[in-house]
């Protein structure tokens, strides 16, 4: 960045703020994000502004106004020979300024900061730049976060007397936002950058420099999608990655290689929360970039393509998926990626049996498990895998086999990986369920939610789990034990996927069925109605599990003797299967016969014991 160029950012900071002595504090972070502004506060037509995706931390430049040099004639007038003790006094704080900007070590820029603590009043906007510059330099390399909140903290109370908001201070809350993240104190982490996220807001309203916002901006929203997803939030983290993708699309060039990887990790996000449809076009026209950017051999196309299969996996298109795998797998070969190739092999077996080609899944890690460290979790997937294809074989004893290996590789890897270990113990659960070794798969759910409740950020994992336990105890018999379980799975899924999101719906309809079990039909029934809301929401009025809600309050309010209200889902049960046409054949006629059946009950009944009002639906925060 040229001199020119700084000075100008640097009017555009104390424009909001008033003219100050000291107007620069440098880390070499942030001159990769802002490109060349002109004198006149406009972007050079030749540049751009480049938002790179940092996790953490961004860096800051502003630029000090050195005294006037007075020029007469194009000549500078030499200074006087004798300088004042007021001229030596700002001279003296000149050279201090100098000093501190130019250094770049830990050690330096420490020692140049006591120097500017002794030179500057505790109030003097000079010394909370300078905090605000020694908290950026720690964070950026990922000193001591406690540290970096002091200084932050001592900056914000300087810039804070000013009563006026300015760039300074949504950097010093980003700042601290930052290390609270890197502390694990989530709920700090996210008011500090909804603050700042508050104040650049209000900058921009007011008239603030566009090009000067948006590289702040897009580190605070990327700090707020870090956050929520390490609080469980996913839903919610998908709203400030949406925005820093359009923050990269308003600054960079469409075809550019950071807008492909900007919408590689938003469709990883959708995946992420199993929104297989939307992170579809966005894993496309990450790929699409890539290739035209880095052509069909580049590591970045092979994972584009790799995403790619597990979306289409997510969506059943599973031919697609292996079109994919196939491609990225020529890629990570070419160029010696060993592990990245032997995970994509797995995931080759897993495509060939949703595929139903079991034998050929054998084949495939029969060919790769030689190629593993016998304790290496990737054998352990391998195993896992090959269990999988042999029970849907019925080879159960194989299979058992396959499962306790890489059971006794995992057992080993808790602490070194636990979201990893915990995942891995949910899928041999599920093996163990199909096999009917209903207390194994228990025993291993609750392993894996042990982990699971230790670590926020996988709060959506921690639902499955207890979504799937519960499931589990209700099949066998154990219904009050399962309650628990269900109702803790749905909050944390609501928590991290929104309240309308399918796998809440399944859950309330279990929740609906455990009611049931216990002689509980009006709760029964409220859970049923909300299970068939979402349901229409997410999968549509017409669809298997959205008619089976509607047919499960149906039966809720026949074990209330409102045959009436029964009679009327009932109905819409049959209406909904009606859609289907000759391939439901079957069960229209079961939703008929049910239909006689309540109207039959329906005429012994007096006009008195007859309800017609269904019960109010529960609402969730």
């Amino acid at each position: 960045m040229t001199t020119r160029s700084a000075s100008s950012f640097l009017s555009r900071i104390t424009s909001q703020q008033g003219r100050t002595n000291f107007g620069r504090v440098l880390s070499r972070g942030f001159l990769s994000e802002i490109s060349v502004f002109s004198t006149h506060g406009k972007r050079s037509s030749s540049s751009h502004t480049h938002l790179k995706p940092c996790e953490r931390t961004y860096g800051l430049l502003i630029r000090k106004t050195h005294f006037q040099q007075f020029q007469n004639n194009n000549t500078l007038v030499d200074r006087p020979p004798h300088l004042s003790s007021r001229q030596k006094k700002i001279k003296e704080k000149s050279d201090i300024e100098d000093e501190f900007e130019a250094a770049t070590t830990t050690e330096d820029i420490l020692r140049g900061f006591e120097a500017m603590e002794s030179a500057f009043d505790e109030d003097d906007v000079a010394l909370g730049l300078a905090c605000l510059k020694v908290g950026l330099h720690l964070e950026q390399e990922g000193e001591s976060p406690e540290k970096t909140l002091e200084f932050g903290n001592r900056a914000l109370k300087i810039f804070n007397r000013d009563d006026k908001e300015s760039l300074p201070i949504a950097m010093t809350l980003h700042m601290m936002g930052s290390a609270c993240y890197s502390l694990k104190r989530f709920n700090d982490s996210l008011g500090y950058l909804n603050r700042a996220n508050r104040v650049l807001s209000k900058l921009e309203s007011e008239g603030y420099s566009a090009d000067v916002i948006r590289p702040v901006l897009h580190a605070v929203q990327l700090g707020l999608a870090n956050t929520k997803t390490a609080m469980g939030r996913r839903e919610e983290a998908l709203v400030n990655l949406r925005k820093c993708l359009e923050l990269k699309e308003m600054t960079l060039e469409p075809s550019s290689r950071e807008i492909g990887v900007a919408n590689r990790d938003l469709a990883e996000a959708y995946v992420a929360v199993l929104n297989f449809k939307e992170a579809l076009p966005h894993c496309a026209k990450a790929l699409d970039i890539h290739k035209a950017q880095l052509g069909d051999n580049s590591v970045e196309v092979a994972h584009d393509r790799r995403l790619l299969g597990v979306i289409y996996t997510g969506l059943e298109e599973h031919q697609k998926a292996l079109e994919q795998n196939v491609l990225s797998k020529k890629v990570l070969k070419n160029w010696g990626l060993n592990l990245e190739l032997l995970r994509a092999e797995v995931d080759t077996a897993n495509m060939q049996i949703a595929l139903g080609k079991y034998y050929e899944a054998i084949d495939t890690l029969k060919s790769v498990v030689q190629q593993t460290d016998k304790e290496s979790k990737t054998r352990a997937q391998i195993f896992i895998a090959m269990a999988n294809a042999m029970c849907n074989l019925e080879m159960f004893a194989d299979s058992k086999r396959c499962l306790e290996i890489s059971s006794s590789i995992l057992d080993k890897k808790e602490k070194e990986s636990p979201v990893e270990v915990a995942e891995a113990y949910m899928e041999i659960a599920v093996l163990y369920e199909t096999m009917n070794e209903f207390e194994t798969a228990i025993i291993l759910l609750k392993r894996s939610l042990a982990i699971l409740e230790k670590l926020p950020q996988e709060q959506h994992s921690e639902g499955n789990a207890s979504a799937r336990l519960g499931w589990l105890l209700l099949l066998t018999g154990k219904v009050e034990l399962a309650i628990p379980y269900l109702e803790s799975a749905a909050e944390r899924l609501r928590e991290s996927f929104g309240s309308k999101h399918f796998g809440v719906g399944y859950i309330c309809n279990n929740l609906g069925a455990a009611y049931l079990e216990l002689n509980r039909p009006q709760s029964a029934a409220q859970m049923f109605a909300m299970a068939k809301e979402i349901m229409e929401v997410s999968l549509g009025p017409h669809h298997a599990d959205s008619i089976e809600a509607c047919q499960n309050i149906s039966k809720a309010y026949a074990a209330m003797g409102s045959y009436v209200l029964a009679m009327d889902f009932q109905q819409q049960v049959i209406n909904a299967w009606g859609s289907h046409g000759p391939r439901a054949h079957d069960e229209l006629r079961e939703a008929q016969r049910v239909f006689e059946q309540l109207k039959e009950k329906a005429r012994g009944l007096n006009s008195d014991d007859i309800s017609t009002k269904a019960l109010p639906l529960l609402r969730t925060a």
